[in-house]
């Protein structure tokens, strides 16, 4: 699901102190403290390298040609590692569609699994690594880049193994088949979200990709029937001004990159489903979001002067946002909160009950849902996707992938955790960056959250010596959209407040505000 996603350009002859220098100073100093990994070992470099020379995309033996379908890929400009190539036609192209047929849908995922051997060493490093950490100057890979930006990314021109899904839509884009099989295939065309988005406006009738529009929309509005709901988190770009001060400026996203988006959540909805007939598989479920975190969000919406009658739900108030509006995008940014809890539900591994779980649904998707479409990015997708190549084949499924299926969850809850205190801690970097030198100036803002009593006789035990009457919670400021810790006396929780910046420390990634004084 959707995290905040911030970019940095650095600098190439900044005088200093420039803040874009002391933000790149400080995320360098995050990455050492967090043991970020700045290469792959020797013996990961030399399996990838020796991976490579084997050459994969080779029809037969299982392995389809599809290189005459005109794949694309759509992803954000400069992108290299490219896990998804899709293309979209009528039912009435494909002699094999089902009846009520309408749409068929290809869906080409880069195929790692052909490059990683069970129990290597690329496959013991990445599951220390468990996912691709991203942050605004930087990329630290899940796999060597030979693999996720060469041989095993769908790059255009280029013969690529794959798991190709051919999932077939009816006229109101609800699922009628699905399938996956090893394939070569070929892109055509590497397009960035823009471009994909000229092409769909152009609206030439000959080109293929104008159904992407179509059967996005229809997939968008059966995730509304379903109380789903999709979050386009617009991405941040740090921009130095001449006076030596930055700020930050938001990307509104595209049209395209929700229909993009859709058909990944296409696929695994259908990988899940897969999985549940087979009995065999891992899902990714999410709860319902936690009311407190809802009434936060409230709160929110109130500090940047959005309206959210109380009438409306979430589902219903996020179509509304325009991410191209600051205040609406830092609300955007916000909600990613809701998605906590997040889990990988396995089942059907070695060992493993075989019966599949009872309520692993995916709140925000509202339907039972797989990751397989990131294979490069994240661990688990390679399994999800070995899973569903067996299940359609009508073969056993490896047993590599099942004695694995049952420490996976750990895997990704423990890489996951440091992924998000990565991003959450580069989030801090930023703020404190956009705020330093304006200690004692008031804010206007709101208090969306506090720490209760219980909390705070926890917090004075821990840290020692005496609360007296000062509390501490969560702000969000109207102008600048940030988000920070709160001191005060009986902090007002959701009334407007003037917070006056105490401490905007970037190497110490800390901001503070205080409101009515500190005892």
């Amino acid at each position: 699901m959707p995290t905040r996603q911030l970019r940095l350009v650095r600098p190439a002859e900044t005088p200093a102190p420039s803040p874009a220098v002391a933000i790149a100073e400080a995320l360098d100093a995050l990455r050492r403290e967090m043991e970020v990994p700045e290469d792959f070992r020797a013996d990961v470099l030399a399996e990838a390298e020796a991976a490579v020379r084997a050459d994969r995309a080779v029809v037969g033996d299982g392995r389809v040609d599809l290189r005459d379908v005109p794949f694309v890929t759509i992803d954000p400009p400069g992108s290299m590692d490219l896990d998804q190539a899709l293309h979209l036609e009528r039912a009435a192209h494909d002699p094999g569609a089902p009846e009520g047929a309408a749409y068929v849908v290809h869906y080409a995922i880069a195929d790692v699994g052909a490059f990683v051997e069970p129990g290597g060493a690329i496959d013991a490093e990445v599951h220390v690594r468990g996912t691709t950490l991203y942050a605004p100057d930087a990329r630290t890979p899940l796999h060597p880049p030979v693999l996720s930006e060469g041989a095993a990314s769908l790059l255009p021109d280029e013969d690529r193994p794959a798991a190709a899904w051919r999932v077939v839509l009816d006229a109101r884009g609800e699922i009628l088949d699905a399938t996956v099989r090893r394939a070569v295939v070929r892109s055509t065309a590497r397009l960035t979200y823009d471009e994909a988005q000229a092409r769909v406006d152009a609206g030439d009738p000959a080109d293929a990709l104008l159904l992407l529009r179509e059967v996005g929309e229809l997939r968008l509005a059966l995730e509304r029937d379903r109380g789903g709901v999709s979050l386009e988190v617009p991405e941040q770009e740090i921009v130095a001004h001449d006076d030596g001060t930055f700020g930050l400026e938001f990307r509104s996203t595209l049209p395209a990159e929700a229909w993009n988006a859709q058909i990944s959540l296409l696929t695994g909805i259908a990988a899940a489903r897969l999985m549940r007939a087979g009995g065999v598989g891992v899902f990714r479920a999410l709860p319902d979001a936690d009311p407190r975190d809802l009434a936060r969000l409230r709160r929110t919406a109130r500090a940047l002067g959005i309206d959210w009658p109380r009438e409306t739900s979430y589902a219903e108030l996020v179509p509304t946002l325009d991410s191209g509006v600051p205040r609406h995008a830092a609300f955007l940014n916000e909600a990613t909160s809701l998605f906590r809890g997040a889990s990988y539900e396995a089942f059907g591994g070695t060992g493993q009950e075989p019966g599949v779980p009872d309520d692993a649904a995916h709140a925000a998707i509202g339907a039972e849902y797989a990751h397989v479409t990131a294979p490069l990015r994240r661990l688990v997708d390679r399994y999800g996707t070995e899973v569903c190549l067996a299940l359609c084949a009508g073969e056993q499924v490896p047993r590599w992938v099942l004695d694995a299926l049952p420490g996976l969850p750990r895997t990704m809850a423990r890489t996951g955790q440091r992924a998000g205190s990565y991003e959450r801690a580069i989030v801090d970097v930023v703020e404190a960056a956009l705020l330093a030198g304006r200690e004692g100036e008031e804010f206007d803002g709101v208090v969306v959250d506090v720490e209760d009593d219980r909390e705070r006789a926890r917090r004075v035990e821990r840290e020692g010596g005496d609360a007296g009457a000062v509390q501490r919670g969560q702000v969000v400021l109207t102008d600048p959209a940030v988000r920070a810790p709160v001191e005060g006396v009986d902090l007002p929780l959701g009334d407007p407040v003037r917070a006056t910046l105490s401490e905007a420390s970037v190497p110490g990634r800390r901001v503070l505000f205080t409101v009515g004084g500190r005892s």
